[in-house]
């Protein structure tokens, strides 16, 4: 066969295929641009329509309570017995503490020591309640600067008789300060000198 021939045969059996290769491209595009349009159909039929969401910026305040036509009454006064003693509060009775020096320890004399601080004792707890008086001589030195030292009780027997006080003189005796002694011009230490705390209640014997 020819060549020519071939040539026609082959073109006649293209053109046929070619126009039904065109016509299945044109029938597949155009189902794909109709289901592309269908989609962004639906697409845009979900859009959710705008919701105004409404604020309320007004501040409600609480209805004004009125006031009370009338006021409440008066409280009276709360009555007191007056008729209590009022001194049954303090339990503890009055006492009075005197603190005496020895004469035969104290000299008037120019440049003798004097005393320029005394100091009364506590009054212990124990003997107030116990209803105990008495009295508590100390002995102790005077410095040369007019300072305590040293103070005790020399016969405890008979210079304090209730030893319950002795503690109490012998702490008031450590706080006493004196002008001390000056003899040629120099201050010296006094030896033995006494002071004699009394212990008493009022309204005692």
């Amino acid at each position: 066969m020819p060549a020519s021939v071939r040539s026609i045969i082959g073109a006649v059996v293209a053109v046929p295929i070619a126009v039904g290769l065109f016509y299945i491209m044109t029938v597949l595009v155009s189902r794909d641009f109709q289901q592309e349009e269908t989609k962004a159909r639906k697409i845009a039929d979900i859009v959710v329509p705008d919701k105004v969401i409404e604020t309320n910026l007004k501040e409600v305040l609480p209805e004004k309570v009125e006031d009370p036509e009338e006021p409440p009454p008066d409280m009276e006064p709360l009555e007191f017995d007056t008729d209590v003693d009022m001194n049954m509060a303090n339990t503890a009775p009055a006492v009075a503490v005197t603190v005496n020096i020895n004469a035969s320890g104290m000299s008037s004399g120019d440049g003798e020591y004097l005393p320029i601080v005394k100091v009364a004792p506590i009054y212990p707890r124990r003997a107030q309640t116990r209803g105990l008086e008495g009295f508590c001589i100390v002995t102790y030195t005077v410095t040369s600067s007019g300072s305590i030292r040293d103070p005790y009780i020399a016969n405890p027997e008979q210079d304090c008789p209730q030893s319950i006080f002795r503690s109490a003189s012998i702490k008031a005796a450590e706080k006493f300060k004196y002008k001390p002694r000056v003899v040629d011009g120099q201050a010296i230490e006094v030896v033995g000198v006494a002071n004699k705390f009394t212990y008493e209640l009022e309204g005692g014997r």
